[in-house]
């Protein structure tokens, strides 16, 4: 895939979700660029938050998919960060990736 065709983006996990992805709170990872719409026609669109959400549950989650996804996103409790903002304000996951960015998942579901 040449360098137009992906995104470099860098994944951390905290408050326990790292326990999920191999133990590991940061990732570096390479996804598509474009990814299709859906499943019934060959449209694309730009890859989004949604889109990395389903690659981190079909690509690094090892167990417990209940404990990170519900609904097709991620399960109520879980802050996503896009950049070091709340990714309410960048449009949850409509939020378009870009190359550099940083998105970060952080459970605030843990036992004290």
């Amino acid at each position: 895939m040449s360098q137009d065709t992906t995104i470099s983006l860098k994944v951390e996990f905290g408050g326990g979700l790292e326990l999920l992805f191999s133990n590991k709170r940061s990732h570096q990872l390479t996804v598509p660029a474009t990814v299709p719409k859906s499943t019934e026609d060959n449209a694309t669109k730009q890859a989004d938050i949604t889109f990395l959400i389903r690659y981190l549950r079909d690509n690094l989650l090892q167990e417990r998919q209940e404990l990170f996804m519900e609904n097709e996103t991620v399960r109520p409790g879980i802050l996503v960060l896009v950049n070091d903002t709340d990714w309410e304000l960048e449009g949850e996951g409509e939020y378009v990736l870009k190359n550099g960015d940083e998105v970060v998942f952080i459970s605030t579901l843990h036992g004290g």
